[in-house]
Formats: C-alpha cells, structure tokens, sequence
C-alpha cells in the first residue's frame, strides 16, 4: 500500500475497513466474502478488521489514524458508523476533517446511510468508496448523564426521548442478550406500545422554552431518517448547521400505531399532533429523569445538551448522476 510523507507524518493511501460481524443479524460476517469481493473488482486498496466487543470500532480507529490511516470505512449500521466518528474525535494526530469516513451498509437500521441514498445493496456503496466523491459535513455533540457522571458522544444521525428511546433501550437489551434481528426491533417496537408511560418534557431550541408538557416523542437529528427508515425530519440536510426538531404530542394509545406508521411512510409533514423546529442548541429535561437514544443506541439519562459541530466530518457521498439514478 503506497505511503506518502506529509510534514513527516506517514499516510497511507489506501482503506482501512472495520467490519462489525455482527451488524444486521450476522450480515456483516455472512455478507463479507461478497462485500470484499466486489471491493476488489472495484480497485479498492485496503485493509480489513473485524470488531470482537462493543467499542472496538473506537479502538481500531484511533490506531487506524495513528498509523497513518486517512480514510475509514465501516461495514455495518448507524453503530459502527457511530463509534468510528467517536473514534474521529477522540484521537488527536490529525484534525477532524482530514479523516474521510465511507459506510457500507449491513445494519438494522442503516439510517445514516439511507439519508446518503446507499442503504439497498453493496455496489452503490462501494462504488462511492471508488469514485472517492466526499463533502464536510456536520456532526452533533450529545452531552448527557450516566450514573450521575457527565458524558460526551458526536452523533452522526439522529437522537431521540419518550417512546423512540423506550423502543430502543429494548432492542439493546436484546443486543446486549446476543438476540439480534428485525423481529427483534419488532418485538421492541410492539413491547413499547402497549407498556410506555409519558413522562414530562422539557424542550429548549436555542435557550428558548419550545415545549412543556407529556410526549409520545422528540427527535433531533442532522439527518431525515431514524429508528430503521422512519422519515422524522424530511427537510434535514447533513451540512446546515441546524438540528431538525419533530416534536410528537401524547396521543390515546390506540392511535399511535396508525400515526407511527403514517410517520414513517413521510406522510405526515404537518399534523396537529406535530411540532417541527430548527435549532443550533437543544436542551432536553424530564421528569423523572428518562432514557436518551443516540445513533440507535440506549445512552445514559436525561438532562441532555445537543449541539453542532458545523463541517466537522468528511463523508464520502454519491455523484450527482448516482443521486439522480436513485429517485
């Protein structure tokens, strides 16, 4: 793999791909022999690892970078793509944007790379790590609690309180379990309808009190997807600089199904049992304390501070024509 010096730091020119074995039910271990093989027919010059516990993305780019790495790819869902920006941003060799991050999707949800337009299928993905097309993009910075200790994660995607979070705390725990899968989520999903008590919100959008009161949810996000192809935040755009915000007023539980349902298929932009909000700051509060998700995963406690690191990150995204080929 060709080195280049550059202000005597040694890069290398090729990926370094981390592959999570376990994203998608098993897809990311299953799929690999053709994901690889369609990575070579494609040129590409890299090297692979596969993950053995929760966080070793994190380590594997932090010494990706440190020895000379320049671009990332993750082979896995809104996850491994999660923790590989974390990664980003915990190392300190190189600043931020001179990191290219790529994704080729096999997760569950596979929300980020969905809002990118290369969520179905391995070629447009990999085809896109080929033509190298990339843009600066944003990245979020979630301060929360956990065990009363104060914590910092970058987001990629989106975050989510009240029944988005409920929903995922139990599909972790099912992850946590080693059950993994759709019909997981779907069982998470359905547990969440019957058992989720609201509780009471407190929403600001750039220090201004913009909500007050129970909730059936709130996601923020830099992107429109979440919770696996829901279409939260139609108008978001990964380089503006702003939060989406959609707000989801508490409903009678036999509604919810049907108004969750229309939500995701992105035909309720406007609805009264809706507020959508723009902001640079988002602090969320609860009481009592509730549970926060972030990039599908169930982190730590309320309170939350959100804000937004403009261009901070290097994404690889699809040429226009591929756009196009896409609609």
């Amino acid at each position: 793999m060709p080195i280049t010096n550059r202000g005597g730091l040694m890069e290398k020119s090729g990926w370094m791909v981390i592959v999570n074995p376990k994203a998608g039910d098993g897809r990311g271990l299953s799929d690999w022999p053709l994901i690889s093989n369609t990575m070579n027919r494609n040129g590409l010059e890299y090297v692979c690892h596969f993950t053995e516990h929760k966080y070793h993305t994190v380590e594997l780019t932090v010494k990706a970078i440190k020895e000379g790495y320049r671009k990332i790819v993750g082979v896995g869902g809104d996850g491994t793509l999660h923790e590989i920006v974390n990664g980003i941003f915990l190392q300190n060799e190189v600043p931020s944007q001179e990191i290219t991050v790529g994704v080729i999707p096999t997760g569950v949800g596979n929300d980020r790379a969905r809002g990118a337009g290369i969520a179905e299928g391995y070629n447009m993905a990999i085809k896109s790590l080929a033509d190298c097309n990339t843009q600066l993009q944003d990245s979020g910075v979630a301060e929360y609690y956990e065990s009363g200790v104060k914590h910092v994660r970058y987001m990629i995607n989106a975050a989510g309180v009240g029944f988005d979070a409920d929903v995922n705390e139990k599909y972790n725990w099912f992850k946590d379990e080693g059950k993994r899968g759709k019909w997981r989520f779907l069982q998470s999903f359905t547990r969440s309808i019957f058992l989720y008590r609201p509780k009471r919100f407190t929403i600001k959008a750039d220090g201004r009190v913009v909500y007050k009161s129970k909730l059936l949810l709130a996601t923020l996000g830099i992107g429109m997807y979440s919770g696996g192809g829901i279409i939260s935040m139609p108008d978001a755009k990964f380089d503006d600089s702003l939060y989406d915000i959609i707000i989801v007023r508490m409903m009678p539980r036999f509604k919810m199904l049907r108004f969750l349902n229309n939500l995701k298929s992105g035909k309720l932009k406007d609805d009264e049992k809706l507020i959508r909000i723009r902001a640079s700051v988002v602090e969320i509060s609860s009481n009592p304390p509730s549970g926060i998700e972030i990039d599908g995963e169930a982190l730590g406690m309320l309170p939350a501070k959100f804000s937004i690191l403009p261009m901070s990150i290097r994404f690889v995204i699809l040429k226009q024509d591929q756009h196009l080929s896409q609609q």
